[in-house]
């Protein structure tokens, strides 16, 4: 049976490098790839592959594998099929904190680092307020992390609508997701490694978890760190996705069930499983937004909830 699930891996894998392939290979203007590798003749075709698409290629499929790997945590300590990287709130504190840095008109390279820091001060916000009985703490923070990216909400609305219109566009187009500012993806590809060094060494204790946590303690699981270290993992990785890419809906809830019904329930499997669907299907619904209608480019996550709503409500449908 796990070998079974190990070729099934594969194909995944294998499934994420043809989905690079693919956003290599299109887009506005036709690659020439002989062109690309010739030291005399490859300048314009070289620049518009290893400066241009590559590194968007690898920003889209770093972010999706976070939100994937971030949602498949969080389905499992939460035990809520439903939940997402943004449940505590991740998103709203990005949002509050990416707009702010575009309102005072510092974008560019301190938008990251503004989304960055709003998504983690969020993090830390809820789980601050969240604490207390052990027995609730689970119920308490997935009503924390509701409340909160309510009260960002409001905040987001407030930044919109006191803005001038010559950024108005701007923001919104940020909000919905937007892979054109993701610059280099190396800090978004460390993220994934660490993530997945923290995370792969602790999927048997998951599979235990997901017994309960009566379970996990009598087979001498510390459940209480191991749900601490695994919740700030998964935030952390919808904070840093959000910092390089926007807000960007639908990949982190329907890339693990996608994995689960390829790959089963063993942890070991489905995390890398999911981070490898959640790459592959970022990268694949952003080369369709820079290519259905080019050379005009269509926010990311708005593409991602098109092709997500339908799919996600097929998969219900099934269960």
């Amino acid at each position: 049976m796990r070998e079974h699930a190990l070729s099934r891996l594969l194909l995944l894998l294998a499934a994420a490098g043809l989905s690079l392939l693919l956003a290599l290979a299109l887009g506005s203007v036709a690659l020439n790839w002989g062109a690309a590798w010739r030291a005399d003749d490859g300048g314009i075709a070289r620049s518009l592959l290893l400066e241009l698409r590559l590194p968007r290629a690898l920003a889209a499929f770093a972010v999706g594998a976070l939100l994937a790997l971030s949602g498949s945590l969080m389905q499992v300590l939460l035990r809520n099929p439903l939940a997402d990287p943004y449940i505590l709130g991740v998103s709203g504190g990005a949002a509050v904190g990416g707009l702010s840095v575009i309102a005072a008109g510092a974008a560019g390279s301190l938008l990251p680092v503004g989304a960055f820091g709003g998504a983690f001060g969020s993090i830390l916000l809820v789980f601050a307020l969240a604490g207390g009985d052990r027995s609730h703490a689970q119920t308490r923070l997935l009503l924390t992390g509701v409340v909160i990216a309510a009260g960002w909400g409001a905040v987001t609305a407030l930044l919109l609508a006191l803005s001038p219109d010559t950024q108005l566009r701007g923001m919104v187009f940020w909000l919905l997701g937007d892979l054109s500012a993701g610059g280099l993806p190396f800090l978004a590809l460390a993220t994934l490694v660490l993530a997945l060094a923290l995370t792969l060494p602790r999927a048997p204790a998951l599979n235990v978890l997901a017994q309960g946590d009566l379970t996990a303690q009598a087979l001498g699981v510390p459940v209480v760190s191991l749900r601490r270290l695994l919740y700030f993992v998964a935030s952390g990785c919808a904070a840093m996705a959000v910092a390089t890419a926007g807000t960007i809906g639908f990949v982190g809830l329907l890339a693990p069930h996608l994995a689960r019904l390829v790959l089963g329930n063993d942890q070991r499997i489905l995390l890398p499983g999911s981070a490898l669907a959640g790459g592959a299907l970022l990268t694949l619904a952003d080369t369709v937004a820079r290519s259905v209608i080019a050379p005009t480019q269509l926010p990311v996550g708005a593409v991602t909830a098109l092709l997500g709503v339908p799919l996600f409500l097929y998969l219900l449908s099934r269960r």
